[in-house]
């Protein structure tokens, strides 16, 4: 699937709910739901997940069953549910990753916004900018300086190719206009690295550097979302320091095979819904860093044909070239 078919597919999508929802009523769930991840058991997204699955479980009187699996980036088992039966019991837990893989492969084994239906939106989790005590960045406006001084001098860390630390940073790189590079790493290490004084930015999220922040390891510059984040009230956003264009929302949410009856959809969306909005799980997910959203399914399935489209125009202007 080519950047510009994605692009065309985004905005063909719209009304896909209503136009593959069946009519009638389906009863669901009855049995197990299979939970697909497509990384590797711990990341972010499914803490996040088990906090509200398991509420949702004990609501629908059946158990959510995550089961990791990884490769290809995410693309191996967001196929398992592309080509899964529609019946709302293989959904998908997903992320901004969904959208970045469009941009990072030039084939998919399924097309992002055809062969799903977005059901609900858990919340958005704010990456934080922190560099290097060692580096002496103070502010954005500091890095900035530093990387237009130097071309090519400064580097910052991600947790890979098209993670969320990685778009982050490649929109303040194209938003501000500097030549800094990339070294892409594993898990923690690209946070391990920066205290180290080896790297000399990152784009963390707030509940992988709650250990950190306020410490004196790491100097804060900036939260990447368009609002400041509630744990951290006195840090600017990219936008307050000058980089409105800078912005990146990561989220998580769930979606299904495009073909599930949209009364399994409403249901299931509902469901979660009523979870999201327990007093108990919210306080939950604020330890997670995740700022609720809610969203319609029709809201949700806009904001993501959105998320692609910004997407696949970062990749045009930072000139990220898909991998196959």
């Amino acid at each position: 699937m080519t950047l510009d078919r994605t692009l065309y597919s985004a905005v063909a999508g719209v009304g896909l709910l209503a136009a593959t929802a069946a009519a009638d009523p389906q009863p669901w769930p009855t049995r197990a739901i299979q939970v697909i991840s497509p990384f590797t058991a711990g990341n972010a997204n499914d803490s996040v997940a088990r906090v509200v699955l398991d509420q949702v479980s004990r609501q629908v009187g059946h158990p959510f069953v995550i089961e990791n699996k990884p490769g290809g980036g995410g693309t191996i088992g967001a196929a398992m549910v592309a080509k899964a039966d529609p019946d709302g019991h293989t959904i998908l837990l997903h992320s901004s990753s969904l959208s970045a893989q469009v941009v990072l492969h030039r084939t998919l084994p399924y097309d992002a916004v055809r062969d799903f239906a977005p059901v609900v939106l858990f919340g958005i989790q704010p990456n934080v900018l922190v560099a290097a005590p060692s580096t002496g960045f103070k502010t954005v406006a500091d890095l900035v300086a530093a990387a237009k001084a130097k071309p090519g001098a400064l580097t910052f860390a991600s947790a890979g190719i098209g993670s969320a630390s990685h778009m982050a940073a490649e929109r303040l790189r194209v938003a501000a206009g500097i030549d800094v590079r990339h070294i892409p790493f594993r898990g923690a290490e690209g946070l391990t690295e920066l205290m180290a004084g080896r790297i000399d930015f990152y784009y963390v999220p707030i509940a992988a550097a709650a250990s950190v922040l306020g410490d004196g390891k790491v100097t804060i510059l900036a939260v990447s979302t368009a609002r400041r984040a509630p744990s951290l009230p006195n840090v600017p956003t990219v936008a307050e320091a000058g980089y409105p264009d800078a912005e990146y929302v990561y989220w998580g949410g769930l979606s299904v095979p495009a073909s599930t009856p949209r009364s399994i959809i409403d249901k299931l969306h509902d469901e979660t819904q009523k979870a999201l909005d327990m007093p108990v799980i919210q306080e939950r997910l604020a330890k997670l860093g995740v700022e609720p959203q809610p969203m319609s399914v029709e809201q949700f399935e806009r904001f993501f044909q959105d998320d692609i489209g910004a997407t696949v125009k970062l990749a045009k202007d930072a000139n990220i070239v898909p991998t196959n």
